[in-house]
């Protein structure tokens, strides 16, 4: 039996006293996109920060195929095949857009692969081939949520971190990333821990699902499941805020398999 790609087990992430994750544990295996929704403040970006080691976990243990990771510096970590596009995109501004591709590429050395792999981003985005000479400060949002994907894929991961891929864009424009997010992991054979408020789009991409509230999860299970779930209809599509948790008060995980 292979051990999945990336497994956290009973993870817990302060900041200074605060406690932001608790107990959460999660399973991404080879070639998957797998989901974390949540609202704001729920602790996706922690989870992610946490398996980048941009933040040291207290407890708990983080595993790349089967081998801890957990609190090791997040260039080591990156060099073992994880790449995260942060939310916010945070692209280099004053970089032309092919400059902050190839900044995607600093850990490697075979150029040739590289210019080989800008042409694959200008494939899947060919508007950033029009505007690969332009500094990426004058892009638009959605121009630079797709540079931030395509210098994420520069690094040629095994497993790619997208923090709030569909933040601040339009409908089409969310369409259009989740399209190419599909296709790389369809086409590129790309792992992707993907995480989202907008559930309807991120289970429909993805295979399998958690649902995150106060730090801990709450929920997990088949994307499909999940999609049908009254409780994901009812506070992730838009008819109720309370969360989960606040209404039913769940002591343990709601799974589905």
């Amino acid at each position: 039996m292979t051990s999945p790609l990336l497994e956290m087990r009973n993870v817990e992430t302060y900041y200074g006293p605060i406690m932001a994750i608790r107990g959460v544990s999660l399973v991404v295996d080879e070639g998957e996109i797998v989901t974390v929704l949540g609202a704001n403040g729920a602790g996706k970006t922690t989870l992610l920060k946490t398996a980048t080691g941009a933040l040291d976990s207290r407890k708990g243990r983080v595993l790349l195929d089967g081998a801890e990771i957990q609190n090791r510096d997040p260039d080591w970590v990156a060099r073992q095949g994880i790449a995260h596009v942060p939310e916010g995109r945070e692209v280099f501004p004053f970089l032309s857009v092919v400059e902050n591709l190839e900044m995607g590429a600093y850990n490697r050395h075979d150029r040739d692969a590289v210019a080989t792999d800008v042409e694959t981003v200008y494939a899947y985005f060919p508007v950033l081939r029009e505007l690969r000479g332009k500094m990426a400060a004058y892009l638009s949002g959605g121009q630079q949520q797709m540079l931030a994907i395509g210098r994420g894929f520069l690094a040629r991961p095994r497993l790619l971190l997208l923090d709030e891929p569909s933040l601040g864009l339009s409908p089409a424009l969310v369409e259009e990333i989740f399209r190419i997010i599909t296709r790389l992991n369809r086409e590129q054979g790309l792992s992707i821990l993907l995480v989202e408020q907008n559930a309807n789009v991120a289970l429909r991409v993805s295979q399998r699902g958690y649902v995150m509230e106060v730090g801990g999860m709450v929920m997990d299970g088949d994307s499909n499941h999940l999609l049908a779930s009254e409780d994901i209809k009812e506070f992730y599509l838009g008819k109720k805020e309370e969360g989960i948790r606040g209404r039913r008060r769940w002591k343990k995980r709601k799974t589905w398999r």
